[in-house]
């Protein structure tokens, strides 16, 4: 068997998973961060994004419903107050709402999830039947997109603020709220896998579960562009005019 890499070469790995295949290098970022999308392309990214935003406490609820230690439910419980909210906290899909009011839609759309294309489902679910039914290892490496989050979150709060009327604090809250929620979250799922992850077969597993999940964001922007872009809409999903506010619609 071959020897476990050291915590260090192993973080490294990982980095350098994100450095090749996170999906801030999709060209629909560079669209949205530039200010090149129409208000019809950012819509649709709001829409389909919502059902990833609405599946992640979902996903960490399957996660906490297999772990045995209380203290690893306690720590991980944070991630489904931070999305949906607490009695001080309004959480990040009221604020992705929010985002979806700003841009003109309707939110009780939004939230019905009517529309979503179906590669967005197909990726989504995948990612929660993968939390759920795969390794603990697995599970929290899959998560660890997390550590690139910030860069991301930081070019589009820059890049909407500049480029979007509809973007200010209040529509852009969400972003901004994971860059403070985000860190703590990001250093113990990493100190956790670097921990766990002590064999050579076990740091392989969780790199893979890494690079499923840069799979699964790809996936839902490939969707994107080839739909609202190129102009492929499949069967079913959200056309532009529907699901507006009817102050934004005339």
């Amino acid at each position: 068997m071959n020897p476990a890499a050291s915590a260090q070469e192993f973080e490294h790995r990982l980095r350098q998973i994100g450095a090749d295949r996170y999906h801030d290098k999709h060209p629909f970022h560079d669209r949205l961060h530039g200010g090149h999308c129409t208000p019809d392309e950012v819509r649709a990214w709001v829409i389909n994004r919502y059902y990833y935003q609405h599946s992640i406490p979902i996903k960490d609820a399957a996660f906490m419903s297999r772990v045995e230690d209380p203290d690893l439910r306690r720590i991980w419980r944070s991630r489904i107050e931070d999305h949906d909210g607490t009695d001080t906290n309004e959480g990040g899909i009221k604020r992705w709402l929010r985002l979806a009011q700003a841009v003109g839609l309707d939110p009780d759309y939004v939230q019905s999830r009517q529309g979503i294309m179906p590669a967005t489902k197909f990726a989504v679910d995948a990612y929660v039947r993968f939390v759920r039914d795969k390794t603990l290892l697995e599970a929290v490496a899959a998560s660890l997109t997390e550590l690139f989050a910030p860069a991301i979150h930081e070019n589009r709060i820059k890049g909407l603020l500049q480029h979007y009327e509809f973007a200010d604090d209040s529509s852009l809250s969400y972003f901004q709220n994971r860059l403070k929620e985000a860190p703590k979250d990001v250093a113990f799922g990493l100190q956790w896998v670097l921990d766990h992850a002590d064999t050579a077969e076990k740091q392989d597993m969780a790199a893979a579960a890494l690079e499923f999940k840069t799979d699964v964001l790809w996936a839902q922007l490939d969707a994107l562009w080839n739909g609202y872009v190129e102009g492929r809409i499949p069967p079913g999903c959200w056309q532009p005019g529907d699901g507006l506010l009817l102050a934004k619609a005339s």
